[in-house]
């Protein structure tokens, strides 16, 4: 209990600094007196700018990123349990590239004809790229190192795919637009994206600690999960199926974020051990955290411009991965 009240402070904090924070740095008692009078109409009087930037801006913008970092993290842990690679996360397998290629397919060819929104066809995309991954992996072998191989195989080809419907079909505009979104993009996001950024991250949450004991059992293989009953075949389906709509939801609203689901679930499993009980909760909190941070450095590191989220996650998130490996291979 005393785990899990530090652990929401600090996200709370967290949201606070990322509300407050900017190109124009707002008071935080400024900020917690807006969202008082947004939530309880609680009537401070404070500047109708400063309170349209804290409440129409930047709070949409870090709860947004709170929920992708978390959805990433959750993916992240999900995968590298199931498929027993520490190397695996959605961005190395080709999900989040799948997903990019079925938004984009959605936004600029106009698949389903206005009747699929971007989220859906997201989500179409990042099945379609974790099926065609598997069936490379399974056909190169199945060890551990194929399916990293093919994923990185998977995500090229995808990510060429939305390359040449961007350069084939879209108008300038839209391809400078489409090209910034696919780096991350956190500056377009409002409230109506809340709307289902938090459920998406919500939902998966639910679902990856419903199967927390199976995911414990995967630690030792497949063989021995189906030996203690776990259904192996229908854990997998709904724990991919989670993964991918975490990851799509998320890609459709911000686009393609690495680092997040890698790094994330190594260094929680530093910090809190690898029963998924709490490692689940710990990662999607530690993701939250990481992602707000990383937008409020996106925010403030060049004056007067907003760099693109997956740069962000991409500079601290590399040589992080690379100080958690040389840890533990010390450890070894």
């Amino acid at each position: 209990m005393g785990a899990a009240l530090a652990a929401l402070f600090l996200l709370t904090v967290s949201l606070w600094m990322g509300a407050a924070i900017g190109e124009t740095s707002i008071p935080l008692d400024i900020v917690a007196k807006a969202f008082a009078n947004r939530v309880w109409q609680a009537g401070y009087p404070i500047d109708p700018i400063d309170e349209g930037i804290i409440w129409s801006y930047r709070l949409s913008r870090v709860v947004v990123a709170a929920c992708c970092g978390s959805a990433l993290a959750l993916s992240g842990v999900v995968l590298q349990s199931l498929l027993r690679n520490p190397l695996a996360d959605p961005y190395v397998l080709g999900i989040s590239a799948g997903a990019s290629t079925g938004a984009v397919s959605v936004a600029i060819l106009g698949f389903g004809g206005g009747l699929i929104g971007l989220p859906l066809g997201a989500f179409a995309g990042a099945l379609i790229a974790f099926l065609a991954v598997s069936l490379l992996a399974l056909r190169a072998g199945r060890g551990s190192a194929a399916i990293i191989l093919a994923g990185v195989a998977g995500s090229q080809l995808f990510h060429a795919l939305t390359s040449f419907i961007v350069t084939k079909a879209a108008n300038a505009e839209q391809a400078r637009g489409i090209m910034f979104w696919l780096l991350g993009n956190l500056s377009g996001v409002r409230w109506p994206d809340v709307g289902l950024a938090l459920p998406a991250a919500l939902a998966g949450l639910v679902i990856c600690l419903a199967q927390a004991r199976s995911l414990d059992a995967f630690a030792f293989g497949k063989e021995s999960a189906a030996s203690l009953g776990i259904p192996v075949r229908r854990v997998y389906a709904v724990l991919i199926a989670a993964t991918a709509m975490m990851t799509a939801v998320m890609v459709s609203l911000v686009g393609s974020i690495g680092f997040v689901g890698l790094v994330i679930p190594h260094a929680t499993r530093m910090l809190v051990g690898v029963r998924h009980g709490t490692l689940l909760p710990a990662a999607a909190v530690i993701g939250a955290i990481f992602m707000v941070f990383a937008d409020i450095l996106s925010r403030i590191l060049i004056a007067g411009q907003v760099l693109p989220i997956g740069v962000v996650t991409a500079l601290f998130g590399a040589p992080a991965f690379a100080l958690i490996m040389s840890q533990r291979r010390a450890s070894l």
